[in-house]
């Protein structure tokens, strides 16, 4: 990875030691099929999840949504209830990560708000393609609205987010509930440097093209994983920086600052105020697309999860 001078310095120990357990593994290739790949992904990911905040439960749970049982992931940091509930939704390119890969920052968030998270299992790309995943996620969240009490959880208190292709789904569900004729009454999106639009020509992608962990390369594969049709690439549903944005619940923005995706955050943040919705938006300096999983290792993403925190708590006010 490049080291380039901003680079937090914390950053650029933690991209070290992922290359160096990257460099322990075969090389993951960006091809068909995809067991053996995301298998090396899980391998490469999973120890980041270990340590971090202890729950007072943490379970799985199976809902059928669409004809599928989605397996999902349940963390109350009390036994008070109801609680009020993030479903957040794991980045990974719509292609690989988990519930797994992103347990702990599933329970950061929970011990710093002091809510439930509960984490969709959602089908991957290219198996399931645009809107398989999207539909699913907006499943799982409308069965939350409807019978999250029996969870111990409080059906009008509900929060949604994502980080990287989890953000891009957060949006594309709040959009698709908003326009369903009977939409779920959300306090806010949590929007962690999403993808956004399917243009790979902005500043940030020229900058950041190669040398920053996520390249250009890579989420133009991602994209044709996710939407092989080009025509599906530009609906607002897959691409929310072309929708109308009105009408959406506060939202939460964290961006990375050395990411290909920096300057369609920048334009999400803009376009969500000009259409009237109440942003914070807030970017993180020396960091890199993906730097919340380091919040084991890396002080920066620890103020951003606190950062979160903070928010989410004044979302359920």
């Amino acid at each position: 990875m490049t080291e380039d001078p901003r680079l937090d310095p914390e950053m650029r120990a933690f991209n070290a030691m992922m290359d160096k357990a990257a460099q322990r593994l075969p090389p993951i290739r960006l091809a068909l099929p995809f067991d053996e790949p995301r298998a090396l992904t899980e391998a490469l990911n999973l120890p980041l999840s270990e340590g971090g905040p202890v729950m007072a439960e943490s379970a799985d749970h199976w809902l059928s949504v669409r004809g599928r049982r989605i397996q999902c992931r349940l963390h109350r940091p009390s036994n008070a209830s109801p609680l009020p509930v993030l479903v957040y939704l794991h980045g990974g390119g719509w292609v690989w990560n988990s519930i797994d890969t992103h347990d702990r920052l599933m329970r950061e968030y929970a011990a710093a708000s002091g809510c439930a998270v509960i984490g969709p299992d959602y089908a991957l790309s290219p198996e399931a393609v645009f809107p398989q995943a999207l539909e699913e996620c907006a499943g799982v969240l409308r069965w939350v609205a409807e019978h999250g009490a029996d969870w111990g959880l409080d059906p009008g208190r509900i929060v949604l987010g994502g980080d990287s292709a989890g953000a891009n789904l957060a949006a594309g569900v709040a959009l698709l509930l908003r326009d369903s004729g009977n939409p779920v009454p959300l306090r806010g999106l949590l929007l962690n440097y999403g993808v956004f639009d399917s243009r790979l020509d902005t500043p940030s992608y020229r900058e950041f093209a190669e040398g920053y962990g996520l390249t250009r390369e890579r989420m133009e594969f991602y994209w044709r994983s996710y939407a092989p049709r080009a025509a599906d690439r530009l609906n607002p549903l897959a691409a929310p920086l072309r929708a109308d944005l009105s009408g959406l619940p506060p939202c939460l923005l964290q961006i990375a600052e050395l990411d290909v995706l920096a300057s369609e955050n920048h334009a999400m943040a803009a376009r969500l105020r000009a259409a009237g919705v109440a942003v914070e938006a807030e970017v993180f300096p020396g960091t890199v697309h993906g730097f919340l999983r380091a919040v084991g290792h890396v002080g920066v993403a620890r103020r951003a999860v606190a950062q979160a925190g903070e928010w989410l708590k004044r979302a359920w006010s």
